[in-house]
This record gives C-alpha cells, structure tokens and sequence, in this order.
C-alpha cells in the first residue's frame, strides 16, 4: 500500500465533483471506451451525446482547500509527490516546470479541449495544461484486473507524464505528424505517444521508490498490473476481437509494461525517447 498518509497534498487540484445527474451509459463506460480503442471513435463526442447528466464547469475558486475525502486527498499526495519528482527533472536541465492542475468531476466536464464525460476515462488536456480525473473510472479498472492503490497512482502518473510531453513539444510535433501521415502510421505516433507517458510514469515511481519511500512492496507490481489491463490488445481480446495492430492506439500489454519498467528501472528521461529512431 502507498505510504500516502501525512504527506504534502498538491495546491493544484481542483475539486468539481458533486454534480448529481447520471450520464446513461447503456452498454456501460468500459464497452464504450473499448469500442473507442477498436474503431477509432471520439469518446469525448460519444459521451457528450449519450449523457442527460450536468457538466461541471471548471473554475478555480479563490481560497481552493482542494478535495475532502480520502479518494481525493490521496490523489493530491500522489500528485504533490510528481510535482516534486519533475520539478527537479527539469530544475537539473537548467528549466522550470509548469505544474499541471488536477480536475476531480462526476459524470461529465467541460474542458479546454472540448465536454467530456467519465466514460473517456482520464485524460490530459494540452489547452488548459490540466488533468482531468472521475474516480469512478478505477472501479471500471479493476472490472479489468487492475486494483490497489498505485494502480491509481500509475493512472495519474500517465496523465503527467502527458504535461510532461506537452512542454516538451512533443505532443504538437506529433499532432503536426499526425495530419501528414495515414491513418495506420497515425495510430502508430499515438502508441509511442503512450509509450513514452508509460516510461515516464515509471521515472516517477523511480524516484518515489528510492528517495521517499513512498512506496511498499507489491505496490510496482500493481502497476505493472494497470498497465497490462490497458493495452489495445487486451482490451480488443475482451471485446471479443482479434487483435488487429494497425488500429492500435496505446500499444500491446508487453509494451505498456515494458516501457513502465523502463522508466522505474532507469529514472531517466533519455531512456523512454521512443522517437529516436524517427529524427
């Protein structure tokens, strides 16, 4: 278990849950997100058309006293610990980096980058340089055999490790690729996109492990679990598809966990450069 309790909790995460309205899902958010992987979909669209639920508008409150509960409380420590961690990454290259802020919402958010709902999981908005979290999402991962706390906190660590790309520019750079390339060789930028988030996620857990023992025997093993749950062709197997490689999107269950295992072994940022080949 994450050693979590009387730590700094971050001043960056904003709490916006509390809206009631339920989004109907019919066929459930973890059949749509792999519907999504399968074929492409825009999860933020399909979420904003299937949901009768309120949006919740993202504002920052003056005097925030961040979240109340232990969910959200855990997730602040989690996250004050990856500002501590890329903080001096970057203060080591002679820069600054910019801290991301944390969305806690139920149900559905209006972000940057356009309305999502819980069903898209967790995702990093390079607009506002925000994070967007619905706890909900990790009871769905353990539906995928991923549970424990530091599953949760390899979920968030993958986000950040987006900001991370995001003020590096490789986000833009790939996104600029991306609109030049077919559609299979674009799929194939947002697997080393993810790949690269998943290493980062390990650098993290790196420093977490040996300066702060933060962490506690079985927790890495619980994220190597997360990222296993989550690779395209795991989650095409249990749509009951044929897992097809050309419409991945995040990369296989090995890769995930590799990568993730790349970063926790290394702690370097050089080491999960997954387009070097391609400069």
């Amino acid at each position: 278990m994450v050693q979590w309790r009387g730590r700094r909790q971050s001043s960056n995460v904003i709490d916006v849950r509390g809206n009631k309205g339920k989004v109907a899902l019919g066929c459930g958010p973890i059949l749509i997100v792999i519907l999504g992987l399968l074929f492409g979909v825009d999860l933020t669209q399909i979420a904003a058309l299937l949901g009768g639920g309120q949006t919740a508008q993202v504002e920052q409150a003056p005097g925030n006293t961040g979240p109340q509960d232990e969910a959200g409380e855990f997730v602040s420590v989690i996250l004050a610990d990856m500002e501590q961690t890329w903080g001096a990454i970057f203060q080591r290259a002679g820069q600054r980096y910019q801290e991301p802020e944390l969305v806690l919402f139920s149900d559905r958010v209006q972000s940057a980058c356009g309305m999502a709902g819980a069903a898209v999981g967790p995702f990093y908005c390079p607009n506002d340089q925000r994070v967007y979290l619905d706890l909900s999402f990790f009871r769905q991962l353990q539906q995928l055999g991923a549970s424990g706390d530091f599953a949760v906190a390899y979920v968030v660590a993958h986000e950040v490790g987006h900001h991370v790309q995001n003020l590096e520019g490789t986000l833009s750079a790939v996104d600029r690729r991306k609109r030049q390339v077919s559609q299979a060789e674009a799929n194939a930028l947002s697997v080393r996109t993810e790949l690269q988030a998943d290493c980062y996620a390990g650098i993290w857990a790196h420093y977490a492990e040996s300066e702060r023992d933060l962490l506690e025997t079985g927790d890495i093993q619980e994220g190597i679990d997360a990222a296993s749950a989550v690779g395209d062709d795991y989650l095409q197997q249990r749509a009951g598809q044929s897992p097809v490689q050309e419409s991945f999107t995040h990369g296989t269950s090995a890769q995930r966990v590799q990568a993730f295992q790349t970063g926790l072994r290394t702690g370097d940022v050089g080491a999960c450069d997954t387009f070097a080949d391609l400069r």
